[in-house]
């Protein structure tokens, strides 16, 4: 394998990113290939000594940089800083947190080209599309939780003159955040600023696959918080994931990942009782009625296809149910769209649409291709790329098959990838019912101009998300969480942060008359 030499900030300019050429400095974040973890402030390397390799997703088997393959003696090194910081941190005014937070924005924001060009690199998604989208939400989450943190109170009960009873919203303590390799900034600000601005210490798990970020997201933390308020590992999840769901001295275990995964996590932290949140897989349907069928349609299907995002995004809507009616028209369209979309180099301006994240990704692909093409119509895609650049990475062309059924394992499994298995429904009762034939429950979309249509399947999907005629990414300050195997509980949200990130402590005292 060979080193990757950083692009060069050729293509980017001020008037995109909202910042001067001169801010851009992610290239000095990887001047050297070894990138360390940040324990209680300080970056440290693994205790074994160990690295592991970070590769391009566009560049086949090149190494981006190394980072320490962390093990469960680094783990109980996190959990002390995060312990030790816990008290100080917890017991801070309100107002002291969300300074810190507005100061962890405003940096965030100030590099935001840095950030924006790291993900493209480490992720493989394309940066005018999806990297810079994604530093834009971080910071907005950042700055949403900051402005909230006053709201973590609790309430005084009317128990009489004699009485004075009320509650307490208190932190749980050490929190870790185990992130996923498609979104590691966007689900880190689902998590990080709503723990810290509840009065938790944390502890972030890096995806093995897409850490970079973290760990520079992890550095300017560090600069606005006290040490150990904010740590940062990397390593195998399998080994440090799973050290910390049973380590006693973490609190809460919030995990993004696949439903397999996220089972494992869940028994773990449960054996020991330890708080837990998930947020899971999805196979999500879009629902086309057939009064929905205008421009405004043909672009939201293309967002919430999440095919700019190579389809690796569990909100993706992989599922599309068409009426028979407008089933030739809407796929017409729509695979035209698709098929205008610019595959290429994540780090390209021209590029809609980046990299899958590594090869074991790139291969189950692959192979849902190949079955997809046996059992239903190719209507756009359906092939490998086998000559040209895009075979110098992990790329994969958007893929429509036509004429699916429900039951088709393609209809059923989250691929993770740009495919998309269109199914055509007549009857309402019969589309609403096959929408819910899932075990997952994430995200849905309906598309309808008649309101009683739109509202009424809405209300009947079983899904925690239903957007109606459009296609886009989380709100912030939205409650955001699945039904079913597709999670437990709810982040993005005041609501979220307060069930997710407190406890409630009742307090009694017999006041004398």
């Amino acid at each position: 394998m060979t080193q990757l030499n950083i692009p060069s900030e050729a293509g980017s300019t001020a008037e995109s990113t909202g910042s001067s050429a001169e801010s851009a400095d992610y290239s000095s974040f990887l001047s050297g290939v070894d990138q360390p973890m940040w324990i209680g402030g300080e970056p440290v390397q693994a205790a074994s000594g160990q690295w592991r390799d970070v590769l391009n997703p566009a560049r086949r088997e090149t190494v981006i940089a190394r980072v320490p393959a962390s093990g469960p003696e680094d783990v109980d090194r996190a959990v002390a800083a995060a312990r030790q910081a816990f008290p100080g941190w917890s017991s801070a005014h309100f107002t002291v947190r969300s300074r810190a937070l507005s100061l962890i924005a405003d940096e965030i924001e100030a590099r935001a080209e840095d950030f924006a060009r790291l993900t493209a690199l480490d992720t493989g998604n394309a940066l005018r599309t999806q990297a810079r989208p994604e530093v834009t939400t971080l910071v907005s989450l950042f700055r949403y939780f900051a402005g909230i943190a006053g709201e973590v109170k609790g309430v005084t009960l009317p128990a009489g003159e004699g009485q004075l009873q009320y509650t307490r919203l208190e932190p749980l303590g050490v929190v870790a955040c185990i992130l996923p390799w498609n979104s590691p900034l966007m689900i880190a600000g689902f998590k990080l600023p709503a723990a810290l601005a509840a009065g938790n210490t944390v502890i972030l798990k890096a995806a093995d696959d897409a850490p970079l970020t973290i760990l520079l997201l992890a550095e300017i933390c560090g600069k606005h918080l006290p040490a150990g308020t904010v740590n940062a590992m990397t390593g195998k999840g399998s080994v440090i994931g799973a050290a910390l769901a049973e380590h006693p001295g973490v609190d809460k275990v919030s995990f993004t990942g696949s439903t397999e995964v996220g089972r494992g996590v869940a028994r773990t932290a449960g054996e020991r009782l330890a708080h837990v949140s998930l947020e899971l897989g999805g196979k999500n349907p879009s629902i086309v009625f057939p009064d929905a069928v205008d421009d405004d349609l043909i672009d939201g299907l293309l967002l919430a296809s999440r095919f700019t995002r190579q389809g690796q995004s569990c909100t993706a809507g992989s599922r599309l149910f068409l009426h028979e009616d407008i089933y030739d028209e809407v796929l017409e369209r729509l695979s035209a769209k698709l098929g205008a979309l610019t595959v290429g180099d994540p780090l390209d301006e021209a590029t809609d649409m980046g990299a899958v994240i590594n090869n074991s990704q790139f291969s189950s692909i692959s192979g849902y291709l190949e079955e997809g093409r046996g059992s239903m119509a190719t209507i756009l895609g359906g092939s490998v790329p086998d000559d040209g650049p895009l075979t110098e990475g992990y790329f994969h062309l958007p893929t429509v098959f036509g004429g699916g059924r429900n039951d088709f394992r393609l209809a059923q499994e989250e691929i993770f990838g740009p495919v998309l298995v269109a199914i055509p429904w007549r009857d309402t009762e019969d589309v609403i019912r096959m929408a819910n034939e899932s075990h997952y429950g994430l995200a849905a979309y309906v598309w309808s101009h008649n309101l009683d249509n739109a509202l009424n399947t809405a209300h009947r999907v079983d899904a925690g998300w239903v957007q109606v005629n459009q296609g886009g990414g989380q709100v912030v300050g939205q409650s955001y969480g699945g039904y079913k195997q597709s999670g437990i509980g709810r982040e993005v949200s005041l609501e979220g942060m307060l069930a997710g990130f407190t406890q409630t402590k009742q307090i009694n005292v017999k006041l004398r008359g």
